[in-house]
């Protein structure tokens, strides 16, 4: 819940009201909520305990596969490779408040603003992700160590709506042959 609420108090800050309201629901989804029960320390996800007794989380392939606020979502298997598609900008900036939701629930007192771009570089398989979102998640964990996080996060809601608009403008485009 203490992530949920971190989460949500970061994405209201990007602009992003509904995404907040309906960040990680899939948590309390059975496979995923008694995961969680079970395999709870406190201070790093209960997946990683999960991985370590059983060799690998359900409770993640379930969870990776329902929110989009995740770059392993946006992986397919195509043509005999594996492919890795570009995050909208909504998920991806959801994605920024989750992973800094994260750090700061994990790492209590510790925690910086440069911590989530230190789990990103030391902890992330960054070549799992789309070269555009890899960049982009660096470029705005870099601006939340050097710039902190009111800058950040405005920048962050002005990428979204910058976004949006690009979205609905190929959507006309697509729609008008130009």
């Amino acid at each position: 819940m203490r992530h949920r609420r971190a989460v949500r108090k970061l994405c209201f800050k990007a602009g992003l009201y509904r995404r907040g309201l309906l960040h990680d629901l899939s948590k309390y989804s059975p496979s995923e909520f008694w995961a969680g029960v079970k395999f709870y320390q406190g201070f790093r996800s209960p997946q990683a305990r999960e991985r370590e007794v059983l060799g690998y989380s359900a409770a993640w392939l379930h969870h990776k596969g329902r929110n989009k606020h995740h770059f392993e979502y946006w992986t397919d298997f195509a043509d005999g490779r594996r492919t890795y598609v570009e995050m909208p900008p909504v998920y991806f900036a959801e994605m920024v408040c989750d992973r800094v939701a994260a750090s700061k629930i994990y790492l209590k007192d510790k925690y910086t603003d440069a911590s989530p771009l230190d789990y990103f570089l030391t902890r992330t398989d960054r070549d799992g992700m789309h070269p555009n979102t890899r960049e982009r998640l660096e470029y705005f964990l870099t601006m939340l160590k050097d710039e902190g996080e009111e800058h950040t996060f405005k920048e962050l809601k002005k990428f979204v709506k910058e976004g949006k608009i690009r979205q609905k403008q190929l959507k006309k485009a697509q729609k008008t042959g130009k």
